[in-house]
Parts: C-alpha cells; structure tokens; sequence
C-alpha cells in the first residue's frame, strides 16, 4: 500500500488521528505526572501497530486490535491507549478482556483513579465482588481527605445492580474497616454499612449501624434520614429513629422527608400534623404549603386549604424574583396550586375568580388540562356549546392530548344529560383507538346511563379480559350490580377483586359497603362506609352512609352525614336521589 493511500485509511480513525501528537507528548509519563515531549515514541512501528489494531476493529476482528492497542498501552503507559483497549473489550462483550486490561492499566498507573474505577465498576459487572476490597480501598485513599466522605456516600451506587447483595455488604464493610472511627469519614462509612446491610435484608444490622453512626456524631441528620429511607413493615423501629431526632433537633428538611414517608404510607393525618410543625416553625418553607393545602383539600377543607395554598403562591412567586427565575409561574408546583385553588372557587360557585386561577397557568405542558378546566367551568354555568368550542381549538400534540379532549367533552355532555350525544363521540373515538381501554371503560359507564345494561356489563368484561388488573371496570360492575340489587356474591367478589389492586381505596370501599348493604349486613355496611367517609369525605360515600344509618333508625346521624355531603357537592346526583327518594329535606 502507498503512502497516501495508506494516509487515506488512517483518516477514518479519529482515535489515531487524536493520538498521534498526544503519544509524542506523553511516552513514557505517568498520567499523575506532566507531559514533556518526548517524539521518539511515537516510531514507525508502533505507528502501523496502532494503525493496524484500529483496522482489525474496524473490519470485526476486536481480538486481534484488541492485543494489539493493549501491547501499544504497555509499552507507552499511556492512558488513552489503555482506555481504548478496555473501552474495545467491553464494546465486544469480552469482560475477562477488559478486566486484563484494567489490570494492566492499574499495574502501569497505580495512582491513576480512572484505571483503578474501571477496574472496580468492570469487577461488580462481572459479579466479582470479593475482589473488589482492595480498588474500593485505593478510590478512598486516593481522594482528598475533605472529598473522602462524599466518596464514601457513592459507594452503594457501585453495587446498585450486584446480585449478591449480602456479599457486597460484606465487602464494602470489609473496605471501610480503616475508615469507620476516622474523624469526618466514620459517619459516612457506617451510614453507607447500614444502607448495604438492609439492601441485603439485614436490618438488624442496619439499625446497628445506624446506632454506630448516631454515637460519632449526635447532630447529623445522616442517620435519621437513613432510617426514613428504611421506614416500612421490614424495618418498624427505624421510625423511632427518625421521632427521637426531630424531638432533638427541628429541621425542616429532615421533618419534611419525614411527611413525604408518611404520605407514601397513606398516613394523611400524621402528615398534616408534621406540615403544620414545619409551617410555625420556618413559615417560608415554601414546598410545606403546596402540600399542607393539597391535604386540607383533600380533607374537606376548602377555606383552610385555600389559606395556605395563596401563601404558597405568595411564596413560590417571591422566592422565583428573588432568585431570577420569571420562569416560577410555570412551576409545576404553582401549576398544582393554581389548579386547586381553582377547585375550590369551583366548589363556593365562584366561577370567574376559577376561571382566573386558570388564566395563571402558562406551562406549556399544564395548559391543555387547564383549557379543559375553563371548558368545564363553562359547562357547569350552562355555556355547554362555549365549552365544547373551546375543547375543540386546543391543538394536539400526541395522541394523548386527543383522548384528553375526547373525555373532556364527554364528560361535559353527561353533565349536561346528553348522553346519547356522549355515547355517540365515545363511538367515534373508539373506532379510531380500538385498544384504548379507557375509552372503552367511559363507554361502559354512558351506556349504563342510556339504560342499556347488558351492553355496559359486555364492555366491561372486555376491558378485564384484555387488561387484567383494570381495578376500575371490576368495582364499575360490581357496583352497579348492587345497585340493581343483582347477584350480590358475584358483585362482591368482583369489588374484592378491585381492592386487591388498591387496597384501602375509598370509592372501592364505598362500593364493598354498599354491596353489604345490599345484601342486609347494615352493621358491617355502616363500618366499612365509615371508614370509607373518613379516609375521604366525599358527597357520593356520605349518601350511601347516610341511607344505611337511616335504614338502621340513627336518623339524626343520617341527616348530618347527608349535610355534610351536601356543603362537599350539593349537586351530586347520588345524594340527590336518596333524599328525594326517601323524602328528606336537609
């Protein structure tokens, strides 16, 4: 081959063309060290070897390039040779290759932290744990003294992906043992044994490390929010941890982590408590406002809920100016906030000042749900073809934008009682989206309006075949077989089914207790929708309690129920019918 055609080949490796100069530079010298140059490296013959490597790995022979760039990597020292002979390995799914490599690169270079994190991340990859003690002691003694506890904190990310989880914990204690009283590091090591240990299941020895951790330092939220993490059936006690601190110590951060385990726990009472806490101790603690008001709305409390989601906006806008943010109207946060004080102008009837929370909303991702919400407004102020307009202009972006109209307008015509109009969209739309299981499920529920049963009960029983675990199309005909007093033991089994895929949820709830209802069991009915109104007070949950309380003669427990049914949604038609129907005045 002539020069130039050979120049020509070696053009189309970049990696060559990068080092050509940088082999001249760096022969011979540690990367730890600085580059002189030294041009004699760089002879004809390693030259065509390089060359020759790269070719092979072009042309699907990674072996041979492969030996070929790590003998060039040996006989340089250089790094970017012993990286490229690792990064070769690695792209051919040759592991024991690359961990040669690494090897090698690490004998080379000893006190190069790039060879030697290869070397430890290539060891967990191939499941190699035990032999990753002694690259777990070099990445910390190599580090910084003031860096080494952050390094430290990284290690469970190394072996996030381990299968032996037990080893690892083993290990990475084994690592740490020279560190676990060293002022600074101490901390950090035993948090990080803590977390391994649970990892691996042993949460006793979790809790001791935690309590090893605790004595090096009593102020540290480390340990703390360690436990937080662990809270749960497996680790009941480490909630204790987490109370003593906050006794001790307020912090807002930490009693903040604190509520968001609470609220994954479904704990709503215990959290509230907490954000109230946090708002009386720092009232600027922008994030426990949006939350404390989504919980006060949620729990019935519109003007209270109010209150604290405008100090949240108050807040969340402020603090946007403050640091340069114009963007903070945008915010996800303020975008659930202005929603939900929209909710309640909507809920006292209020609607232009919804209608001008709504208005707030520029996120582009939040609009089309805020546009839907105008429509709505408008819908509920008898301006039905005003709303279906403005449904109807919002442009689409995906196909789930398209859905989102459709269920939109549905959801107008039925409140407006047309549900022949509504069916027939849903129709439409079903047609296009066949496999859309939602938009079947909506069908289900305007059909049963239309008075065709055997159709809905049809609809839903294909929604479940074809999806399973669709909890909403089992609790759909489980209920409306209660309510037309119809095989009550079949309905029953149908809602269980549903509350297997979201235990404790209270509409579900409410329709377990209507079925015992049904099924004359009044005692147990009354306790389940109890439960139910409690978890959340809701007009539909507070009719049926109070039927089943009236239908046991506590009628001054019934009426106060339906009153507060009533302050909720007065205009829900659950509601509404029982006290026609049992001609009750409230």
């Amino acid at each position: 081959m002539d020069y130039y055609g050979l120049m020509l080949r070696f053009n189309r490796f970049p990696f060559i063309v990068l080092l050509v100069g940088a082999l001249a530079a760096n022969a011979q010298v540690p990367d730890s060290q600085p580059a002189e140059p030294v041009s004699s490296s760089m002879d004809g013959e390693l030259f065509y070897q390089l060359l020759l490597g790269e070719l092979g790995v072009r042309e699907g022979e990674a072996g041979a390039g492969y030996s070929l760039i790590l003998d060039a990597a040996r006989k340089t020292n250089d790094t970017r040779l012993f990286k490229r002979a690792v990064d070769i390995a690695i792209q051919a799914r040759s592991g024991e290759s690359a961990l040669l490599a690494a090897r090698a690169w690490k004998l080379a270079l000893p006190n190069s932290k790039e060879a030697n994190r290869y070397l430890l991340q290539i060891l967990i990859g191939l499941n190699r744990i035990g032999e990753t003690v002694e690259p777990l002691i070099s990445e910390i003694a190599t580090t910084d003294l003031k860096d080494r506890p952050a390094t430290v904190s990284t290690i469970p990310r190394y072996f996030a992906r381990a299968t032996d989880k037990a080893l690892a914990a083993t290990t990475v204690e084994q690592a740490l043992t020279g560190y676990l009283t060293e002022p600074g590091v101490g901390i950090s090591a035993w948090l990080v044994i803590g977390r391994m240990r649970f990892d691996a299941g042993d949460v006793a020895g979790a809790m001791e490390a935690i309590d090893k951790a605790q004595a090096l330092d009593t102020k540290s939220d480390g340990p703390a929010l360690l436990a937080l993490s662990m809270m749960g059936p497996k680790a009941p006690q480490a909630e204790a941890i987490v109370k003593n601190y906050l006794a001790r110590h307020s912090q807002p951060e930490v009693r903040m982590e604190y509520t968001r385990a609470l609220l994954d726990a479904q704990r709503y009472a215990e959290a509230t408590t907490q954000l109230q806490i946090i708002t009386s101790e720092k009232p600027d603690f922008v994030d426990a406002w949006l939350i404390r008001g989504a919980l006060e709305l949620q729990d019935g409390k519109p003007t209270v809920a109010e209150r604290s989601l405008k100090r949240y906006v108050a807040l969340a806008l402020a603090q946007g100016k403050r640091d340069g943010t114009p963007q903070g109207e945008a915010s996800r946060g303020l975008v659930q906030a202005y929603l939900s004080l929209a909710d309640i102008a909507e809920q006292r009837k209020d609607f232009s000042d919804a209608d001008a929370w709504l208005k707030r909303i520029d996120s582009a991702d939040a609009l089309l749900n805020a546009q839907l919400r105008r429509a709505a407004i408008l819908g509920r102020q008898g301006k039905l073809e005003e709303a279906q307009q403005l449904i109807r202009k919002q442009p689409e972006k995906s196909p789930a934008d398209a859905r989102l109209k459709v269920a939109a307008e549905v959801q107008l015509l039925r409140n407006s009682k047309q549900h022949k109009a509504a069916y027939d969209l849903l129709a439409q739309a079903v047609s296009h989206y066949p496999e859309d299981l939602d938009l079947v499920y909506d069908m289900a529920m305007v059909t049963e309006k239309l008075g065709n049963l055997e159709e809905m009960e049809r609809l839903l029983r294909s929604v479940i075949e074809k999806k399973p675990d669709y909890l909403h199309a089992y609790n759909a005909l489980g209920y409306s077989l209660a309510e037309r007093n119809m095989r009550l033991p079949e309905a029953k089994q149908l809602i269980l089914k549903a509350l297997e895929y979201a235990p404790g949820d209270p509409f579900i709830t409410d329709s377990l207790g209507w079925v015992e209802f049904r099924s004359g069991n009044l005692t147990e009915a009354a306790r389940i929708l109890q439960g139910a109104f409690k978890a959340k007070p809701d007009a539909e949950i507070a009719a049926h309690l109070g039927e089943v309380l009236w239908t046991m003669g506590q009628r001054e427990q019934a009426v106060s129920i339906w009153k507060e049914g009533a302050q909720i949604d007065g205009a829900n038609e659950t509601l509404l019918e029982i006290l026609k129907r049992l001609r009750v005045k409230l």
